[in-house]
Order: structure tokens, then C-alpha cells, then sequence
């Protein structure tokens, strides 16, 4: 259990739901790492709440497939499967392509800076060593491309893979190894897109999400190591 997990002070949420969305934020950025045990009673004293809503939270974790139910010893974080990954990444690949091959057809003057502006900020971001930043520069980088598209079936679509993508993306961030390489796919991205070059466009986005599902199927392994090293001392 991470030190820095805090419940947050919201006025507008039932407390069940803040304890939910605090431990499912835990889990989608690796505070709470794979194979992890969930205890009741030491997560309600940690976030200074009763049992009642950790329960509650687990339940619902464990529907959105966070969490699983360990025999004889209860709930615990799931690990991220080679199968999951890839059948995510298999839909994003197809949607991210379309969504780029589009952004050179309907995109903006406007767009275009905004874009250009974003990956500078992505850059500046990976210079402060922080997932958290990363990632966030990240999503904005991509989100001015799937706005680009003007299509309101799309971006729902990609909006209800973004919190599962989210898990992933952050596996990928924390690999600081990946960073430089991460530059220089957006600033391709970007400049295929301004130039309004489909072909490659198409290409970047497809060549992004290929080297993200590399490395992060390695950051699997290394988990599944470590989960299995805990096993053994517990």
C-alpha cells in the first residue's frame, strides 16, 4: 500500500462513490500494483472510513474487472493478461487510425496549432519524470485528434476505451526508456496530420500503438514476476 493513497474532500459524491473512485485511480496508475491485497480493514483505516464503502468499492472493481476474488485470500488487484492488452489495443489500433486518417481531412488551422502545442507541452512533460503529468499530456496530445474527427460515434466510442487504455498508457509512461521514443512518434504523428498525408498518418498512429503493446507486454512480465516474488514471502 502506497503511503500518499488519501481519500479526497468531495462535497457533491456520496462517500462510497469517493472511496470507489479513489481506489479504482490507485489501481489505474499502479499505486495499488497488480496482485496486490485489497484488506478491508487496512484500507478503511488508511483512508479513514469504515469498512462499509471499501466493500462496496471492492464489488464494484471487481465487476469492471480491476479487482478479482482470490480463494482464501480475498480481494486483490488484477494483474494486467497478454489477452486484455491485446484485445484493447486491437480495437484502439483500428479506431486511433481512422480517427488520424480523418484529423487530416476535417481538422482546423486552429486544430493544427493546438496539436503542435500539445506535443511540445508532451515533451516538456516527459522532462518532469512524472506518470501522472505524462500521461495527462498524453490524453491531451490525442484528444485534440479524436476531437479533430468531428465524429460524435467515434469519440464515444474511444471515450468508453479511454479508462481501460488508461491503465495501459501509464504501464507504458513509467517506461522513462520510452519517452524520447514517444517524442518523436507524436511529432510524426503531428506533422503527417498537418500535412494532410492520410498514408502516413495512418501509418504513425498505427506504428504508436504497435510499439506501446512491445512495451508494456514486458512491463507484464516484469509484474507477473513480482507478483510471483511476493506469493512466495507472504
Amino acid at each position: 500500500m502506497q503511503d500518499n493513497l488519501s481519500i479526497p474532500i468531495d462535497d457533491y459524491l456520496p462517500l462510497r462513490d469517493v472511496v470507489f473512485k479513489t481506489l479504482r485511480q490507485a489501481i489505474l496508475t499502479g499505486e495499488l500494483k497488480p496482485g496486490e491485497r485489497l484488506m478491508e480493514i487496512h484500507l478503511a483505516n488508511r483512508l479513514g472510513v469504515s469498512r462499509t464503502p471499501i466493500r462496496e468499492a471492492i464489488r464494484k472493481l471487481e465487476l469492471e474487472g480491476l479487482v478479482i476474488m482470490m480463494p482464501r485470500r480475498g480481494a486483490e488487484v488484477a494483474e494486467i493478461s497478454e489477452k486484455s492488452l491485446k484485445d484493447v489495443l486491437e480495437v484502439r489500433r483500428s479506431l486511433d487510425i481512422l480517427c488520424a486518417e480523418l484529423a487530416c481531412e476535417r481538422i482546423t488551422d486552429e486544430g493544427i496549432e493546438a496539436l503542435e502545442k500539445a506535443g511540445i507541452d508532451f515533451e516538456k512533460a516527459t522532462e518532469t519524470k512524472d506518470a501522472k503529468v505524462i500521461a495527462a499530456a498524453d490524453v491531451a496530445f490525442h484528444d485534440i485528434i479524436i476531437g479533430a474527427t468531428n465524429n460524435d460515434r467515434l469519440i464515444t466510442l474511444i471515450n468508453n476505451l479511454s479508462e481501460q487504455m488508461y491503465r495501459y498508457r501509464f504501464e507504458y509512461i513509467k517506461d522513462e526508456s520510452q519517452h524520447s521514443n514517444l517524442v518523436k512518434e507524436h511529432e510524426e504523428l503531428f506533422h503527417a496530420i498537418k500535412n494532410r498525408d492520410k498514408a502516413a498518418a495512418a501509418k504513425s498512429a498505427g506504428v504508436h500503438i504497435d510499439n506501446q503493446e512491445i512495451s508494456i507486454l514486458k512491463q507484464i512480465n516484469l509484474n507477473h514476476k513480482e507478483y510471483e516474488s511476493r506469493k512466495k514471502h507472504e
